[in-house]
């Protein structure tokens, strides 16, 4: 009797083991290269978010230079079309987005 019991030992040990294999393999590795991939996205997010900024100013102050942006009553329209401007270049921005996976 306690060779059985011996050997049941020695299968519930091997099926937790495996069951310990397949989580580590399953779950935390992918759970890794997620954070990774979600890491390198909010820094790249970032980046991109000052470069927009920064180039928006950029395009109200270059429209605000000419003879547009001098008269008062037309003043409105500066903003309109850097607003115009960043979305259009928000729209392209998106059009090259491809998917990728967590994999890599």
């Amino acid at each position: 009797m306690s060779a059985e019991k011996s050997d049941e030992k020695i299968k519930v040990s091997e099926l937790y083991d495996i069951i310990i294999k397949y989580a580590k393999q399953e779950a935390i590795d992918p759970i890794r290269g997620a954070g990774r991939w979600i890491g390198f996205g909010l820094f790249a997010a970032v980046l991109i978010s000052v470069g927009v900024v920064i180039g928006s100013i950029g395009v109200l102050r270059l429209v605000q230079t000419t003879p547009l942006g001098a008269s008062n009553g037309w003043s409105w329209l500066c903003y309109l079309i850097t607003v115009l401007i960043c979305l259009v270049v928000g729209i392209v921005a998106n059009s090259r987005i491809k998917r990728g996976t967590l994999e890599r």
